[in-house]
């Protein structure tokens, strides 16, 4: 009886020791999905000089579990009591077409189904853009193929090439899981540095990240030049080009390098509904790449599941409706026009923008410009480059641009 007694026991601390080890297991995968989805989607609200330094920092930390995240509510809990004009996320003010409201309110009864409406859609741009449907997959926005980027790319120590200020999800999640990150400044006129990039390229690169037009700095590369880059590299590794401002620019079809991605180059492009479509809050994306590509980077993804029934259907609605699209466009540029103006009259320059956002170089420290913008209700981004403290705003309704321009002519 003792004998059994004691067997009994062991067995049941083995159960335990293995129960604890899997419940560790999966604290720590919870604490890595945490960290990697805040560094996708936010570590560059708080700065955009986090760099690489402070990241692996993070890391460690990460990796010690000694980092107790910042999550959306608390930064929200945290803002000032009273937002006038949100100008800090380069979201489409004037919101999403009629169409696509409309598509909403009409499959709202029907919402309780899954959707399974992602091959009428990618169908849609498929047909828009000329290519085969197996060259495209759908996600809930463009996080998740920036994060699946920064997983497959890095694994066996491959490291990322990509410009200084860029956009930074994918480098700062791949930082976040001990991926190497290769930073190149950008040239005397604010644009990603081809040349220099290209020299970067290293035995251990296994992808260029290019965001065209660029953020935070609004500004677009010359289309020959950035094809005939994409051209060359290519052929060697994979290009990745986000190209989540594109419909932003006079002619998106003269700019886009999807005609390289028919021509077979292994080109990989971002799209996503969240910005021009107005579609930030409904989350809609897609990528575009050569078939295999696409299956790879859809592994790391959840892909079109993720994207939720009245967003699919409020996507089909609006897809290349022009009419919707030229209106955003013309009253982004009144209020653009309007923030120029009244930056020139405080003696401010800034970078002319191929985007809905405008960046321009501060006279004090960031945070402190950040906060006390904040205080009279604007909510801007500042970043950190070339000696200079800079502001990002993005391009509001008109009412929110003035709002922005009585605060800024009272710290100025």
């Amino acid at each position: 009886m003792c004998t059994l007694r004691l067997q009994k026991i062991k067995q049941n601390k083995r159960k335990n020791v293995i129960t604890k080890t899997k419940m560790e297991n999966q604290m720590n995968r919870r604490k890595w999905i945490k960290a990697s989805a805040f560094l996708a989607g936010g570590v560059a609200f708080f700065s955009g000089s986090f760099n690489g330094l402070a990241a692996r920092e993070l890391s460690d930390s990460i990796a010690a579990g000694s980092v107790d995240f910042v999550t959306d509510e608390q930064v929200l809990q945290n803002a000032p009591a009273e937002i006038k004009a949100r100008l800090s996320a380069n979201e489409n003010p004037f919101g999403p077409s009629p169409k696509a409201k409309k598509a909403i309110m009409d499959s709202i009864d029907s919402s309780y189904r899954y959707s399974f409406n992602a091959k009428e859609l990618i169908g849609k741009i498929a047909a828009f853009e000329g290519i085969d449907p197996a060259m495209i997959t759908l996600s809930a926005g463009s996080s998740p193929f920036l994060l699946a980027g920064a997983m497959h790319f890095t694994k066996d120590n491959g490291s990322i090439v990509t410009g200084d200020p860029s956009y930074d999800a994918m480098p700062a999640s791949a930082i976040a899981m001990g991926g190497k990150v290769i930073k190149v400044p950008l040239t005397a006129d604010y644009k990603l540095d081809l040349k220099a990039m290209e020299k970067a390229v290293e035995p251990s690169t296994k992808l260029v990240y290019i965001c065209n037009p660029n953020n935070p700095t609004a500004t677009l590369l010359d289309t020959a030049e950035l094809k005939a880059f994409c051209d060359r590299v290519s052929a060697k590794i994979p290009v990745f080009v986000d190209e989540a401002y594109i419909d932003y620019v006079k002619d998106p079809q003269k700019v886009t390098v999807l005609d390289l991605v028919k021509q077979g180059k292994n080109i990989i492009v971002l799209r996503t509904f969240s910005k021009l479509y107005g579609f930030a809050g409904l989350r809609v994306g897609y990528m575009i790449a050569q078939p295999e590509m696409v299956k790879t980077l859809s592994g790391y993804a959840e892909g079109a599941f993720s994207i939720s029934a009245l967003s699919m259907q409020a996507a089909l609605a609006s897809y290349q409706d022009r009419e919707f699209m030229e209106e955003v466009i013309a009253k982004t540029q009144v209020s653009k026009d309007f923030l120029y103006a009244a930056l020139k009259k405080e003696g401010y320059d800034y970078i002319p923008s191929e985007a809905n956002f405008v960046m321009f170089p501060i006279k004090m420290d960031g945070p402190k410009f950040a906060l006390e913008m904040g205080k009279r209700g604007v909510s801007i981004r500042h970043w950190k480059f070339i000696g200079k403290d800079w502001c990002r705003v993005s391009i509001g309704t008109l009412d929110e641009m003035k709002t922005f321009a009585d605060a800024f002519s009272q710290i100025a």
